[in-house]
């Protein structure tokens, strides 16, 4: 399925292609890297959340893309802290008991490429088929994904 997938579909031209997997190092992780390093796969971009679980889980990622020789691009930290709307006030839903991805970037010796906090918004645009930055552009959570989509294009320009 995975190889179909990936190299049967006619995608015509792409700028970037994401593929979202689910955490982990597994037998499908390694199909789609090996599929994708044939295809001349950029490298990989990591998302994790604050808390130590989901760090484990990425620096086996990290490992993992090392082993197989897929560039990291960068990590993100996604659901980093909840800014209320109202006092602009920040609540860390999911606490960096270890210091959160910027400190394991560090460790690593990996580029962070940002923080981005909690907003309920970003699930109701999705569901909803809409850009999220475009309907609320005064959202933290909008100029956090500006600085990682900024950070995204000094490493890959397109031509």
């Amino acid at each position: 399925m995975i190889k179909q997938f990936l190299r049967d579909v006619d995608w015509g031209e792409l700028d970037y292609l994401l593929v979202d997997t689910p955490p982990g190092t597994s037998d499908e992780h390694l199909s789609i890297v090996t599929y994708l390093k044939d295809a001349g796969i950029d490298g990989a971009i990591l998302v994790t959340t604050p808390q130590e679980v989901a760090l484990q889980d990425v620096r086996k990622e990290i490992n993992f893309c090392r082993k197989v020789g897929v560039e990291i691009v960068g990590v993100v930290e996604n659901m980093s802290g909840f800014v209320c709307p109202s006092c602009t006030g920040v609540s860390q839903i999911f606490k960096p008991t270890t210091g959160g991805a910027r400190k394991m970037c560090q460790e690593m010796g990996v580029r962070f490429l940002g923080a981005v906090p909690l907003d309920p918004r970003i699930g109701r645009s999705c569901d909803s088929g809409l850009s999220f930055m475009d309907e609320y552009p005064e959202s933290p959570a909008t100029s956090a994904w500006q600085e990682v989509v900024d950070k995204l294009m000094d490493h890959s320009p397109l031509e």
